[in-house]
């Protein structure tokens, strides 16, 4: 069988049966920009709401996945990380790293420890980063919120030649005086920076 065509009948198997809903909730749909899809979610056990971007884009699979795998690239997609520490990085499987961001004011800045672990599937072709807090690394600062609730898990499936299936799925409470409703109103607007900017980059564009 053809390992992109095996790609996508898992791909059609995780939607139906809904990707990494534990919780019994569903993906609500928000709105679709530039070609990129948006949804929020409930969660049982947080009032910050979880989200899900995807799109297609046009490029080798490799391209996508060095770009989202290697850390150097993070200030591609996000321009509010003023400081980065790569305490671990296996290439191709295990990378842990360290962020500040740099919030405006009245807003804290925040920071972050992460631990991600980045899996390839030898028959599909599905590659797979996902994150989750590394606690009790690095000393909290007085000057900055630590975020530690927090997962990340980006997705990407060979659907042909040249066209890749990217998925992002994450979940981030800021912590600190920011209430769940202001950050469930603006929860969508990080996946689609993040995998708008992998496009462009991934796309040549």
């Amino acid at each position: 069988m053809n390992k992109y065509y095996l790609a996508f009948l898992i791909t059609t198997l995780i939607f139906l049966t809904g990707s990494g809903d534990l919780c019994g909730q569903s993906w609500v749909f928000v709105k679709e920009k530039e070609g990129i899809k948006l949804y929020s979610r409930k969660e049982a056990d947080s009032q910050v709401k979880s989200f899900k971007g995807e799109a297609y884009l046009h490029s080798q699979i490799e391209k996508v996945f060095s770009l989202i795998t290697n850390v150097k690239n993070f200030d591609l997609w996000d321009e509010d990380i003023t400081e980065m520490k790569v305490i671990l990085n296996e290439k191709d499987k295990h990378v842990q790293y360290y962020l500040v961001y740099d919030l405006s004011w009245p807003v804290s800045d925040r920071d972050l420890v992460v631990d991600a672990l980045i899996t390839t599937d030898s028959v599909t072709g599905i590659k797979v980063m996902e994150a989750k807090p590394l606690l009790n690394v690095i000393p909290e600062k007085s000057d900055a919120v630590r975020i530690k609730k927090y997962w990340q898990k980006w997705t990407l499936i060979p659907v042909e030649e040249g066209l890749v299936h990217l998925i992002l799925e994450g979940s981030v409470d800021p912590g600190g005086s920011v209430p769940a409703w202001l950050a469930n109103m603006v929860i969508t607007e990080s996946p689609f920076k993040s995998i708008r900017s992998v496009k462009i980059h991934a796309e040549g564009k």
